[in-house]
């Protein structure tokens, strides 16, 4: 029976795939060499494959625009992108080449967004969606916003209060805002009703006595958000439609009403397995809201999606050099990595977030189970989860042979930054790698660089407070 590495891939699942494939018997992603890249960079590092960003936008935006022809639709679609999933400005500049609208999250993303405006990047006529709390530093930046000219800026309120406050800070209007509804989370979560919104009772009343008849509020858009994202599950179109339920009275009493935002989005492949029928789902979004508005005899709203994980997640990767591997007992074997997992994908170990995870070499040596652990002091600085069983599939290899194993964890490209505090202080004062881009030019050739090199000591002593010697 075979049973190298790849014979176990090529037999578990189609191989090679979108994205991934074998080139002299080193892992290519997206069609480059990652031989090339540990060559000239080392490891670990992390890159971002840039021209992925677009291909996911096209990719919705074409789905949805074939979906609203199919059906007749006549509302608009508009991507949203949503920044706290990624800020660095290479990856928001990347989605902005596409034309894409933004969604904020705190009164810290307002100055971003006027940074953006300031180097010309984006102008008065963007579409800017605020979700999150807000305090009152973040109404009062959004209004800020307004009267600079940022014409299109919608203000989701997530809790009556908000509303009143906005209400004693707001001085004329009209202001646009949106409605979030609370939805019901699903049966194994800690808690019955989100946090997040307001309740489905209260929406009509609210809009009734504090929106209706208040010159400074026009209200546009209805938020509807579930935190597992899109799924096609019995939870998911039961939430569904009960939002489509309050959009269609809310509908009916409000003419400005125009909007209908999605709000949490679509997964995206953390293995090699991954199938989710994109198209089957955004066509039964766009069929179900037209279905709701002929039935009820109201106008189809635009539709807005806030793709956070989807725009970016599948364009980074991370790679790191197997430095060891321990055998603790008769059936357990540790692989330990050149970095912390903790500091560099904290997702994977705060909630258990699966990422591709592949070698990058030693495609033709037998595989055998282990676990991958981090070079930091702590128990929990581990990944030992996949598809096919507890512990991880890995290539086997001997103290003999020349070159040591690489892996990388891939499509990490959300989130992970952000979480980890990218350039701060890290676990056991264990850095963050380099940060490598890799795009390409017009003629639509590779190009690579180093946007930041591995964090030094001096740095994190700094923000400590010691003295730099």
């Amino acid at each position: 029976m075979k049973n190298s590495y790849f014979d176990l891939i090529e037999q578990s699942y189609y191989f090679p795939q979108e994205g991934f494939d074998l080139r002299d018997d080193y892992l290519t992603f997206q069609g480059i060499s990652l031989k090339y890249l540990i060559e000239k960079y080392g490891t670990p590092f992390r890159f971002f494959y840039l021209p992925k960003i677009g291909d996911q936008i096209k990719k919705a935006r074409n789905l949805f625009n074939r979906a609203i022809k199919k059906n007749n639709y006549n509302g608009k679609y508009h991507y949203c992108y949503c920044t706290k999933c990624n800020h660095f400005a290479h990856v928001i500049g990347e989605a902005l080449k596409h034309k894409v609208n933004l969604e904020t999250s705190s009164s810290f993303d307002i100055d971003l967004v006027l940074n953006l405006y300031r180097d010309g990047k984006i102008d008065l006529n963007r579409e800017i969606v605020h979700n999150g709390y807000k305090t009152d530093e973040y109404l009062r930046k959004i209004i800020k916003m307004q009267k600079i000219g940022f014409k299109n800026s919608i203000i989701i309120l997530d809790g009556i209060n908000e509303l009143e406050r906005l209400d004693e800070i707001a001085k004329e209007g009209p202001i646009k805002i949106g409605i979030r509804m609370a939805i019901n989370e699903e049966p194994q979560s800690a808690y019955y009703t989100s946090r997040l919104g307001i309740n489905v009772t209260q929406i009509i009343e609210l809009y009734k006595t504090k929106i209706k008849d208040n010159p400074k509020f026009e209200l546009k858009m209805f938020h509807f958000f579930v935190d597992s994202g899109i799924k096609d599950s019995l939870y998911y179109w039961g939430e569904f439609q009960k939002a489509l339920k309050v959009y269609t009275e809310l509908k009916r009493e409000c003419d400005t009403l125009d909007s209908f935002n999605l709000g949490g989005g679509f997964p995206i492949r953390n293995n090699l397995g991954f199938e989710y029928q994109y198209e089957y789902m955004i066509n039964e979004i766009v069929s179900n809201i037209k279905n709701a508005c002929v039935a009820e005899n109201i106008p189809e709203p635009n539709i807005y999606t806030e793709f956070g994980k989807y725009t970016v997640g599948e364009s980074g990767a991370i790679i790191f050099k197997v430095l060891e591997q321990k055998q603790q007992n008769d059936t357990e074997s540790w692989y330990i990595i050149d970095n912390s997992l903790m500091n560099t994908i904290p997702d994977a170990w705060s909630i258990h977030e699966k990422f591709i995870l592949l070698p990058i070499n030693k495609w033709k040596n037998e595989y055998k189970r282990v676990n991958i652990g981090g070079i930091s002091c702590d128990h929990s600085d581990y990944y030992n989860s996949e598809d096919l069983n507890q512990e991880v599939l890995l290539p086997n290899y001997t103290k003999e042979e020349k070159d040591p194993l690489y892996i990388g964890f891939f499509h990490t490209g959300a989130y992970q930054d952000s979480i980890s505090g990218y350039g701060g202080i890290k676990h056991c004062l264990i850095p963050s790698p380099k940060h490598v881009i890799i795009d390409r030019d017009e003629k639509g050739n590779f190009f690579d660089y180093v946007y930041r090199d591995e964090q030094s000591a001096n740095e994190m002593f700094k923000l400590l407070g010691y003295k730099k010697k």
